[in-house]
């Protein structure tokens, strides 16, 4: 550990134990995954938009027979159909016709042009243009927002509504994301009673409980809250044991000594290995982490301001890992 960020030290130890991407895969409905992790690429299984499209209001013509338009030599044709938004196809016209369209309509391939309805003067079924247009003037040509094949979300995103709605105009139905890791939560302490028991002397109220399962909720896992331990270490061991059985990490508060014991290190120590024991910096000797065979174990200080910000800086990153999410060492706040 370097006296320069033992904090980074500690949270990079931690972090290195944990296995990335550890949460299985299931496929949900879109509307099922707000907020939750894409387990792999999402790659488009098609062109968008999937045709050429006209972006304007106004006259599909030739490219080629606006080339000599000017003030002086105007150029005309005559309207020999339209195309709609929704159409299947567009009509094919000769030299010196157009075809109506509006923005959205389908476009015909090659050396075609648009003329914004305000730049053609109309007369009956006739336009007249006096300047020339490019090729491929306002349309948009099939592919160019997204590729068949290329990656539209990339593996780790927490899923936002602006995400859903780019799958759902990809016409997909369901997404493939990382089942979300459930967290086993403790408090501890013999001087602990729930929160809503009435106060005694020498008590303290366990607010941490509904707090960190709300934290763990925010930051994509599901909670369990497992109960207020006592200060019996053999009793805590076997709960502990017992949860790591069917969760997939545990996050414990308070108890970090009792009675001049190192009680939280060794009761890591007995599930599986001890990672950070304390880190160099204020308030930070409650900050204890380990994993059992993969599965994280983040225990912070019973003080509630405390516990939630050791919380932010190791519990909200070991779920991140779980679940395949990218991070950055530092604060892990969401």
């Amino acid at each position: 550990m370097t006296e320069e960020n033992p904090l980074l030290d500690a949270q990079k130890k931690f972090i290195d134990a944990v296995p990335f991407r550890a949460m299985a895969r299931e496929k949900k409905a879109l509307e099922q995954t707000l907020g939750m992790t894409l387990y792999t690429d999402l790659k488009s299984p098609e062109n968008s938009p999937s045709y050429h499209r006209a972006i304007v209001e106004g006259f599909l013509v030739n490219t080629e027979d606006t080339r000599e338009a000017s003030e002086e030599n105007p150029v005309s044709f005559s309207i020999v159909g339209d195309v709609s938004p929704g159409d299947e196809f567009c009509p094919g016209f000769l030299s010196g016709q157009a075809v109506s369209v509006a923005t959205g309509s389908i476009i015909l391939e090659g050396d075609y042009s648009v003329v914004r309805m305000w730049e053609a003067k109309r007369d009956g079924n006739n336009i007249t243009i006096t300047r020339p247009f490019p090729p491929r003037f306002f349309i948009e040509e099939e592919g160019c927002e997204i590729k068949q094949g290329s990656v539209v979300i990339e593996a780790g995103a927490v899923l936002s509504p602006a995400y859903l709605g780019a799958a759902a105009s990809l016409g997909l139905e369901t997404l493939e994301v990382a089942s979300p890791p459930k967290v086993t939560v403790f408090s501890s302490g013999d001087e602990v009673i729930h929160h809503s028991e009435e106060m005694r002397p020498g008590a303290i109220r366990d607010c941490n409980s509904v707090m960190l399962s709300a934290a763990v909720m925010e930051a994509g896992g599901v909670p369990d809250f497992a109960g207020i331990m006592s200060d019996d270490f053999d009793g805590f061991v076997r709960k502990a044991r017992n949860a790591l059985k069917t969760s997939d990490m545990l996050l414990i508060s308070g108890g970090t000594a009792v009675d001049g014991r190192d009680f939280i290190s060794d009761l890591i120590r007995e599930l599986g290995d001890l990672l950070v024991d304390g880190v160099q910096m204020r308030s930070g000797r409650p900050l204890i982490m380990g994993v059992s065979d993969g599965k994280p174990i983040v225990c912070v200080a019973g003080y509630p301001p405390e516990a939630l910000r050791g919380f932010e800086l190791f519990g909200v990153m070991a779920i991140k890992q779980l679940l395949g999410r990218n991070s950055k060492l530092g604060t892990f706040t969401k």
